[in-house]
């Protein structure tokens, strides 16, 4: 059974129904007991960091997040789960779990536009990413498939390892992360059509050394 937890961040519907095409079994869920019996977890969401982090909270996932992932159960976090999972968010000025390193940073407009691009905040629709570092969830991916974001902040790890995969928004950015038994994904695979849902199907495959 895969836990997908809901702390009223939405979009939760939308991966259940993704993976349950995919033919495995899952349950929308913000009961600690329910994570924990869980065999993987999938950390969704969309929204802003400090009301997330507030239900977060308020719920006690906190900590049974941070436990399944002491665990070693495999865990895949969505969009803003992804900035979640870092140390701190420009965002609401929020402090998060902290599982790996680095810092959630809110794109810069001037920056994004130095080559001229015109491009908008925040960053939505298609665009691809290019693999840093091999991981069997991103085992499928080519180098022309394009993957749906939405999203006007971004994760940087203080450490490059935990970079496995990155995209270019007028400037490159750190769009797959992972550490150990975690991997992040700041677009959202369930609204990425195959390629998504080849990623979601390896999440639902992967046994982490």
């Amino acid at each position: 059974m895969i836990a997908i937890i809901d702390y009223d961040a939405g979009n939760l519907t939308s991966v259940a129904r993704a993976i349950t095409h995919l033919g495995f079994k899952c349950i929308i869920t913000n009961n600690i007991k329910d994570i924990d019996k869980a065999e993987r977890v999938i950390f969704p969401g969309v929204g802003a960091a400090g009301s997330a982090m507030e239900s977060i909270k308020r719920l006690g996932l906190d900590k049974a997040i941070k436990d399944a992932f002491s665990s070693g159960k495999p865990i895949l976090a969505i969009c803003i789960g992804t900035q979640i999972i870092m140390e701190y968010s420009e965002e609401n000025d929020t402090d998060c779990l902290g599982i790996i390193g680095g810092k959630v940073l809110f794109f810069n407009f001037d920056e994004i536009n130095k080559s001229g691009n015109n491009l908008k905040i925040p960053h939505m629709g298609w665009n691809s990413i290019n693999i840093q570092k091999n991981h069997p969830v991103l085992s499928e991916v080519k180098a022309d498939d394009e993957f749906y974001f939405v999203h006007g902040y971004y994760p940087a790890p203080d450490n490059y390892t935990h970079v496995i995969g990155t995209t270019g928004y007028g400037i490159s950015f750190a769009s797959v992360i992972g550490y150990k038994n975690i991997i992040a994904t700041q677009f959202h695979p369930e609204k990425s059509g195959r390629p998504g849902l080849s990623i979601l199907k390896n999440f639902c495959a992967w046994k982490p050394c």
